[in-house]
């Protein structure tokens, strides 16, 4: 319970008890990443279907600030920063870092969050007619990502939080939320690219990073998301 509270604590925006923790405790929530996507994907369709009954662009629009609103753009700051550091730093490591470690928001992270989020709303428009549900498990599915490039990657900086839950997540977590996954995919067919995805993620940050931050976990999860609500209003539609 205290790590799902941290994992809460950490992700979204939504009140939760407050309380101390350790490295040990803050890396082992990253356990918890799907069921909090899973809360965030409830109260993002919840506010979709509710805009839909006024106009289907009004419920696109209500899921998406949902969405930045309850994670606080948490991942869309990761984005932005990602795409800052690998459009300025032109193959030098050392500058990637830096620009990624700076708080300013440059040309190509504003560029990245603009289509990122006329992305979003424009597929959360098509999933309206596809139908809510399926959306409550867009979020879940993208946080598995998380767990498989903390264990697939190494971390980019050493005190980081990719450094820190790089040894948090055991296989057997990897393993059960997997099966998780699949079950899920019996009810949204359309999550089954969702392994796909991820592990492209991870070849992607392998090559152009050379590891896992952080913000790549926030930039992942975000790719992931539009990932799947492509895959969603491709498959449903047909």
């Amino acid at each position: 319970m205290k790590g799902l509270l941290l994992a809460f604590g950490f992700l979204t925006r939504l009140p939760v008890p407050s309380g101390s923790a350790g490295p040990e405790a803050f890396a082992a929530a990253i356990r918890c990443y799907p069921l909090v996507g899973l809360v965030v994907g409830a109260l993002v369709a919840g506010a979709g279907w509710l805009g839909s009954l006024a106009d289907p662009w009004v419920g696109a629009l209500a899921a998406l600030a949902c969405w930045v609103g309850v994670t606080g753009a948490l991942h869309l700051d990761g984005l932005s920063d990602v795409a800052d550091g690998v459009g300025a730093a032109h193959g030098d490591r050392s500058r990637l870092i830096a620009v990624m470690a700076d708080p300013h928001v440059g040309s190509f992270g504003v560029v990245a969050i603009v289509l990122q989020l006329l992305a979003k709303l424009v597929l959360l428009h098509g999933a309206a007619g596809v139908g809510w549900l399926p959306v409550v498990l867009v979020p879940f599915a993208a946080r598995i990502g998380p767990l498989a490039w903390a264990r697939w990657l190494p971390p980019l900086k050493p005190a980081g939080l990719g450094a820190t839950v790089a040894s948090a997540v055991r296989a057997r977590d990897l393993w059960g939320w997997a099966a998780v996954l699949a079950a899920a995919c019996v009810a949204v067919p359309s999550l089954i690219v969702a392994p796909l995805l991820i592990a492209a993620a991870a070849a992607w940050f392998r090559r152009r990073l050379g590891g896992i931050t952080g913000d790549a976990h926030g930039a992942g999860i975000e790719l992931v998301e539009t990932g799947l609500l492509v895959a969603l209003v491709a498959i449903c539609q047909r």
